[in-house]
């Protein structure tokens, strides 16, 4: 029942965002618009975003607005600072980013409302585990730090290894001094998306190995494969696999980190309550 009852949320939010974006789509109209096999991966893609949330969502301890919020934010934030680096460093691509920015943010709050409606949690006691209860401002300071640190290590880690196979790309745009990109990542995503992470992680009340593999999985989905599985007016296509392979490793690697440093301490046992 349970399985039945996840795959037709799932289904539901899914025609949902479809139609939402496909709204905003012809309300907002981009000066780069998509390739046309671009269709079945927007929807593949938009599945996927689905079911990340839909997951999220059934085994969050929160109900009504707290868990509209959440996971509505969720996604648009992490899409909203992807944008930051794309405007320093697509110096040479036509991108409306204001445009962008706007639909992101509307897609967001358009789907507030849906999930109130499709997770109805009747109240309990019980909570999911909270990665900052329970620990000294010490305890919380250097697990924030290494997570933070993890980000532009990884992210240059993994730019090393992919930048052949797109030098010809970025030899056509500014690419920003060294120390601008690793200052971004550091002092802007870095700790953005460990916040992102913390809260998926306080969401899925899961122990820390398999905690740390699904929120991993999640932001590795939510920043990765969802949005770069899509053909691009941007990307050519091998730049666009290669980013895709690049980032969809490097934030997996990253949640798990950030689960690793910030889950539950062995012997803490979880109180979870499952949808209904």
């Amino acid at each position: 029942m349970k399985t039945r009852a996840l795959a037709t949320r799932v289904l539901v939010t899914w025609v949902y965002l479809v139609a939402v974006q496909a709204m905003l789509g012809m309300l907002i109209t981009s000066p780069t618009p998509p390739p046309e096999n671009a269709g079945p991966w927007f929807l593949l893609s938009n599945f996927l975003v689905a079911l990340v949330l839909c997951l999220l969502a059934m085994r969050s301890d929160w109900g009504g607005a707290r868990l509209a919020v959440a996971v509505s934010g969720i996604p648009a934030i992490i899409m909203l600072t992807n944008y930051l680096e794309g405007i320093i460093f697509l110096t040479g691509v036509t991108i409306d980013w204001p445009k962008e920015v706007l639909r992101t943010c509307l897609v967001s709050v358009l789907t507030l409302p849906l999930w109130p409606l499709l997770f109805r949690k009747p109240g309990t006691s019980q909570n999911n585990f909270r990665p900052l209860a329970g620990r000294t401002v010490k305890e919380r300071l250097w697990r924030f730090v290494l997570a933070d640190l993890a980000y532009p290590v990884l992210y240059f880690m993994a730019g090393v290894l992919v930048f052949p196979f797109v030098r010809d790309f970025y030899a056509t745009q500014t690419i920003p001094p060294v120390g601008l990109v690793f200052a971004l990542q550091l002092v802007v995503r870095g700790p953005i998306y460990v916040g992102v992470c913390l809260v998926m992680t306080r969401m899925l009340g899961l122990a820390r190995l398999p905690g740390a593999a699904a929120v991993g999985a999640a932001f590795a989905t939510l920043n990765g494969i969802a949005p770069l599985i899509i053909p691009s007016g941007v990307f050519p296509e091998p730049v666009r696999w290669a980013h895709f392979i690049e980032v969809t490793i490097s934030n997996l690697i990253f949640g798990l980190i950030v689960v690793w440093l910030w889950g539950p301490p062995n012997g803490v046992k979880q109180m979870v309550r499952q949808a209904a």
